[in-house]
């Protein structure tokens, strides 16, 4: 018989009753932030704490007694945690616990407490645990190849019957698949219908089940585009059939990506919306290139630019001679095509004719490549190397900070 054949996994409800914490370092820097979530009054006995115990003491979350454990510090508690680095203390918890009834964990020896910690993680409201009988690896390992497998899809958390008609507004993020959010993935996992963009990480539709609609709404830089008003009749009336759909685009859904204006027509059709914030291409491109948009000394203020429209288009909101007099990070998005002109238009309002610039085309992927220039001379240089969208331009002295490695994608 195993030692986990001893153990009865159950879930307790701790929510406005007593546990006791024996115990400041990181363990119990680690059990805590559960505990408080679980909604546990949670007392910590300890002379001293790690900063970040300390910080959810001055934020109220749990309550630190300053001194070291006594008996009867247990009284009328539900749950006990014996997490000193002290063998004698931890026993002597142990003991006050089993005299008290109350379950208690032993961090230094599982076994001789009455009660021992999952391996536990969240998903989508489910809290999944594993034991694995004294052997924390083990469970932490099935704990995470389950998440994983729920996460992507690969197991699913859902009855088969269960419909969820609506449209989730999901941001793929830069392009690698990776760098989707796991909200993202899980809900692409559970797609009746996805509508991608151009820019959304392509891998993941290999990943789709054979069901799924795939409708491609690529926008293709000046060239041909999907009417926006089409778009959001699509995800309209996929909805409205009693259809999951996912609205898959590149970086972040908000960022330059028209999201909002699919929101309202979905609201204005009735149609539920939830929204899944992406990891924007402004700011991860330029960083998977070595170049960090903000650095202490350097540049105290970013601003995202679309390049949509030229400098001298009517259509332009933008003050252009307000952000040449500027001297932090300037990030240009589907600005390569029309690059002569914010250049000129930047060193005519006084920007530095040397001000360094950093261009990164097909950033996180496999393709990507970087220019280094300066801002008299980038209009050439992007002709030069044959530089096409898509494309996030820096300007700044960030872009003109060197990295001692190279950085490992």
């Amino acid at each position: 018989m195993s030692t986990s054949d001893h153990h009865y996994l159950t879930g307790l409800d701790l929510a406005g009753r007593r546990v006791v914490v024996v115990g400041g370092g990181t363990v119990a820097q680690r059990r805590l932030p559960r505990l408080v979530s679980a909604g546990a009054l949670v007392e910590v006995i300890s002379p001293h704490v790690t900063p970040a115990v300390q910080a959810m003491a001055d934020a109220g979350e749990i309550t630190w007694h300053a001194r070291a454990y006594a008996d009867g510090d247990l009284d009328g508690a539900w749950y006990a945690v014996a997490c000193t680095n002290d063998t004698a203390v931890n026993a002597a918890v142990a003991e006050e616990a089993l005299r008290r009834r109350v379950f208690c964990v032993r961090s230094d020896a599982g076994t001789r407490g009455t009660a021992v910690t999952p391996a536990t993680g969240e998903h989508d409201g489910l809290l999944v645990g594993v034991l694995a009988g004294g052997q924390p690896r083990r469970s932490a390992a099935v704990r995470d190849g389950l998440l994983d497998a729920l996460r992507e899809g690969r197991v699913s958390d859902q009855p088969a019957d269960r419909a969820v008609p609506g449209v989730a507004l999901v941001g793929g993020g830069p392009g690698d698949p990776e760098l989707i959010t796991v909200r993202g993935r899980r809900l692409l996992a559970r797609a009746d219908v996805v509508v991608v963009d151009r820019l959304a990480p392509r891998e993941l539709l290999d990943e789709l089940a054979p069901h799924v609609i795939v409708v491609d709404a690529a926008k293709i830089p000046y060239g041909r585009a999907a009417s926006q008003d089409v778009i959001n009749n699509t995800l309209i009336e996929h909805a409205l059939a009693g259809r999951f759909v996912v609205r898959l685009k590149g970086g972040d859904p908000y960022v330059f990506g028209r999201g909002f204006e699919e929101v309202l027509a979905c609201a204005a059709a009735g149609v539920p919306v939830t929204v899944v914030p992406g990891v924007t291409s402004a700011f991860a491109v330029p960083a998977v290139a070595g170049v960090p948009v903000t650095h202490r000394g350097v540049a105290h203020e970013v601003v995202v630019v679309s390049g949509h429209v030229g400098p001298d288009d009517p259509r332009s909101l933008v003050d252009w001679p307000a952000l040449a007099a500027l001297r932090g990070t300037l990030v240009l998005l589907m600005a390569v095509e029309r690059i002569g002109a914010f250049a000129d238009a930047l060193l005519a309002g006084g920007r530095p004719s040397d001000s360094p610039v950093a261009v990164v085309a097909d950033g996180t992927m496999r393709t990507q490549r970087s220019l280094r220039s300066t801002l008299d001379k980038v209009a050439d240089d992007v002709a030069a190397h044959g530089i096409r969208p898509p494309a996030i331009v820096v300007i700044g002295p960030v872009a003109g900070l060197a990295l001692p490695i190279e950085l490992s994608q």
